[in-house]
């Protein structure tokens, strides 16, 4: 939290403290809303579907209710087992029976059609009898045959021979009449529920929801508009769309009701407040925001004058001010006085060490010039030495005249370093100095080096300490071509990239192992004046020091070599300690 900026702390403060609180609440709420909105709603299709379970019940029970008198009324069974001679004998007997006030009871029903059939030959077909044999090929046939009771409850659709029917759709109760096993012919009786009524009924109830009766996959009844009478049953093709289902059974036909929530239901407490919800909700949010808004000017605005104050001390160094206009009496009131007075002290603190402090800075600056000094003085008779002792060997080894050579080239040498009045010199002199050293190195070696030397345009007029380049150079002739049979190819290279200069000394000559690499390393970045003491790389670690001091230790080198294959030394300065020529 001490990285965060006071804006984010706030802002981290808001959500965890007010807004996560407030959706957790809100959710918990319109959860507990919509968990009761769901129980309400279970329970109204629970109701609906008993209350339709019931009415179907009562329904096929009214249908079943004249069956039971039929089913045991004796002298009806007779006569629809008794063979008759002639018709008119049927109709007499015919006469008796519907006279009959217990079989007149029972057939005769305004919301119930009503037919006995048999398999008596002698009957004649009319009114409330029928013969049984045309019948066996219906669909409420089958059904009876194929059930295990005596009495089913059968739904079908009347062919295309009867379309003149008003209700084609039919739901009807189905029964043996088999209670006198005496007796020889089939006899049974069907009582057609009046189809329509039903449907009146069901759409009457006006159910507040879409509601399905079906039998299987049949649909009986549905108020979502397939409960016409003059079109075959539709099949329910995906019940996985209903929230509710109760089964039940009636006389061997399984019954489903299916129930199904309204599309553009809301939680009841929220259907009628929605308004209300919705301003409660951005004043809960809205509130809260404006307040951290507040509290966050406070900060902040204070905060960026004292900063401000603190940026102008290490813009102006020695301009300390103090805040003009301090508001508020909390701790950033406090401390904007406790700033003030601190102003107020270090200015008289300044007055009082001000020459003491010029004193030590001269002092810093002798002795860094003497550092210098030192390092100069160890730099020149080093290279000297190895020159010389170039130019001995070839002589020796060559007896040519082109020792002259050799010693002009020397000269020029001398001459340059001589002339360089100021430590820092341009990096084309530096690379002539450098060009000239290995000019005298192929006149040691021969063909046994190679040298190429590359600078990208704009990288010319760079300042660097003097001998700087010429020192790795140095090392890469001396310490990697001096040990190797073959031929030594040296590389250097200077280019500007990413708002740094590279430099880059490689040589194809002895190399050295991982571990001596590593050290070298490790000895050039974190060099000090008391290195110098030790007779191993001196040169390089001289020129090493005079880097970091030229660019306030914000230069690197790296050096990677394998053991066999050769040496690079990589230079990395930032351009902007390069652009002055400042005397170290």
């Amino acid at each position: 939290m001490d990285d965060l900026t006071i804006t984010r702390k706030l802002v981290v403060l808001f959500v965890v403290c007010v807004l996560f609180p407030l959706f957790v609440t809100d959710a918990v709420i319109l959860h507990i809303v919509r968990k009761e909105d769901e129980e309400r709603m279970n329970y109204e299709m629970q109701n609906i579907a008993s209350a339709i379970e019931a009415d179907m019940r009562n329904m096929v029970n009214e249908a079943v209710q004249p069956t039971m008198g039929l089913f045991i009324n004796r002298s009806l069974n007779e006569y629809l087992d008794h063979e008759y001679e002639t018709a008119e004998d049927f109709y007499v007997a015919r006469y008796d029976i519907l006279t009959n006030p217990f079989a007149e009871m029972n057939l005769s029903n305004s919301d119930l059609s009503i037919v006995m059939y048999t398999d008596n030959p002698t009957i004649v077909s009319g009114g409330p009898f029928s013969a049984l044999g045309p019948q066996k090929v219906e669909e409420w046939y089958k059904a009876l045959e194929g059930a295990q009771n005596d009495a089913v409850l059968v739904s079908y659709f009347l062919g295309d021979e009867h379309r003149t029917e008003t209700f084609r759709k039919r739901l009807s109760i189905v029964r043996r009449l088999n209670y006198y096993k005496d007796l020889k012919y089939e006899k049974l009786v069907k009582v057609d529920i009046d189809y329509g009524n039903m449907v009146r009924h069901f759409n009457d109830m006006k159910y507040s929801m879409p509601v399905y009766l079906c039998a299987g996959n049949r649909i009986l009844y549905s108020n979502d508009g397939y409960s016409d009478t003059i079109t075959p049953f539709y099949d329910l093709l995906d019940d996985g769309i209903f929230n509710y289902e109760n089964g039940f059974e009636v006389y061997g036909m399984g019954l489903r009701v299916l129930i199904k929530a309204p599309d553009d239901r809301m939680p009841f407490m929220t259907r009628g407040n929605i308004m209300l919800i919705t301003v409660l909700v951005l004043v809960n949010i809205l509130l809260p925001i404006l307040l951290m808004y507040l509290i966050n000017q406070s900060f902040i605005s204070r905060l960026k004058t004292l900063s401000g104050a603190f940026d102008n001390v290490n813009a102006a160094r020695d301009s300390l001010e103090p805040i003009e206009d301090v508001k508020g009496r909390d701790e950033i009131g406090n401390l904007m006085r406790n700033y003030n007075r601190m102003v107020i002290r270090l200015k008289e603190l300044i007055k009082t060490v001000y020459e003491e402090r010029l004193k030590k800075q001269e002092t810093d600056l002798a002795r860094q010039q003497a550092e210098l000094l030192a390092l100069h003085s160890q730099i020149n008779p080093h290279f000297l030495f190895n020159v010389l002792e170039s130019i001995r060997m070839h002589s020796i080894i060559k007896r040519e005249e082109e020792t002259a050579g050799m010693i002009e080239r020397l000269a020029v040498l001398q001459r340059q370093n001589v002339d360089w009045s100021e430590d820092n010199v341009r990096i084309k002199e530096e690379l002539k100095f450098v060009e000239a050293y290995l000019d005298l190195q192929k006149y040691r070696f021969g063909d046994k080096l190679s040298y190429q030397i590359s600078i990208r345009n704009g990288c010319e007029n760079y300042y660097l300490p003097k001998l700087t380049l010429e020192t790795f150079v140095e090392n890469a002739c001396v310490h990697g071509a001096e040990h190797k049979a073959g031929t030594t190819y040296i590389y250097v290279r200077v280019y500007e990239q990413e708002e740094h200069l590279y430099m880059e000394v490689e040589d194809t000559g002895e190399g050295m192992d991982e571990a001596e690499a590593g050290l070298l390393n490790e000895k050039l970045n974190n060099c000090t004046i008391d290195d110098l003491k030790t007779n191993k790389h001196v040169g390089m670690i001289n020129a090493c020091l005079r880097l970091k001091m030229h660019t306030n230790n914000r230069s690197t080198v790296k050096v990677e070599s394998e053991k066999g294959a050769g040496t690079t030394i990589f230079i990395s300065i930032p351009i902007d300690t390069l652009n002055t020529r400042t005397v170290i």
